[in-house]
């Protein structure tokens, strides 16, 4: 089989995007890992088809895939990579409504930014030394200093497969604070089993536990990446996050085709 794709990088999280609306391409679990290994694929942080809607009021439906080839929850840089991918497609023009894992999403699109509207959020765990949010996807967020000298693939790993996690794995955040209502955040991905340069799942949950923890006073918080920044804006309402929205960058790199 060709395969014709096109790369897509938001704040330097990086994906394989596929026009997927005719549904030639079948889920593969061996095929996505090899698309997505850096040797010998084309390279990514994971894989997102684009398919026809299955609601009426949906412009398109978003299925992602992590690396490692297994179909994930949300993916937030994603999401907004998706979006940027269906106006090039001319589904859309400024506005999207799609439908991933975890539901129903609205976003905006345009020249400087895509923003993404994410899931309500109703609970924040605290652990010891560390928070726990489900921002679409599971994150465990620690907040500590001098994030750029911890070895995030080392202390990411213990965490994610720990005993309190080892079942379904979670996303692990180091985050430092670097001023009024900004941040500093490394992420390792579960699915990934590594670093990657942005989360957006993980700066929104981020972005909840600091606010949640005292660490930020307004519902609007930058966040900086080792790809770029991003924005997270909310609404509190007694314990219940709503109207979060996440936006930043998304680009289109190249595109190809590859035989497989």
């Amino acid at each position: 089989m060709q395969l014709h794709f096109y790369k897509y990088q938001g704040t330097g999280n990086d994906f394989i995007l596929i026009d997927n609306r005719k549904d030639f391409f079948k889920n593969d679990t061996k095929l996505i890992s090899r698309l997505c290994d850096r040797k010998f694929g084309i390279g990514a942080d994971g894989l997102i088809l684009l398919q026809k809607p299955e609601e009426e009021a949906d412009d398109f439906k978003m299925v992602y895939f992590n690396a490692d080839g297994k179909q994930s929850s949300m993916c937030g840089n994603g999401g907004r990579c998706i979006v940027h991918f269906a106006k090039f497609l001319g589904i859309i023009e400024k506005e999207a409504t799609f439908t991933a894992i975890d539901g129903k999403h609205l976003a905006t699109v345009n020249p400087e930014d895509v923003k993404l509207q994410m899931q309500d959020i109703d609970e924040v765990s605290t652990l010891k030394n560390a928070y726990f949010v489900d921002s679409g996807s599971p994150h465990h967020i620690v907040f500590t200093e001098n994030v750029q000298e911890i070895d995030v693939k080392a202390n990411g790993s213990e965490i994610r497969y720990n005993n309190l996690y080892k079942k379904t794995g979670v996303n692990v955040n180091f985050v430092e604070q670097t001023g009024e209502n900004k941040f500093y955040a490394r992420t390792y991905e579960r699915g990934v089993e590594d670093e990657t340069l942005s989360c957006g799942t993980g700066v929104t949950a981020v972005a909840i536990a600091a606010f949640e923890a005292g660490l930020a006073s307004k519902s609007t918080i930058s966040i900086d990446t080792l790809g770029g920044n991003l924005q997270v804006s909310f609404e509190k309402e007694d314990k219940h996050y709503k109207n979060i929205w996440l936006s930043g960058p998304a680009e289109q790199v190249f595109k190809g085709e590859i035989l497989c």
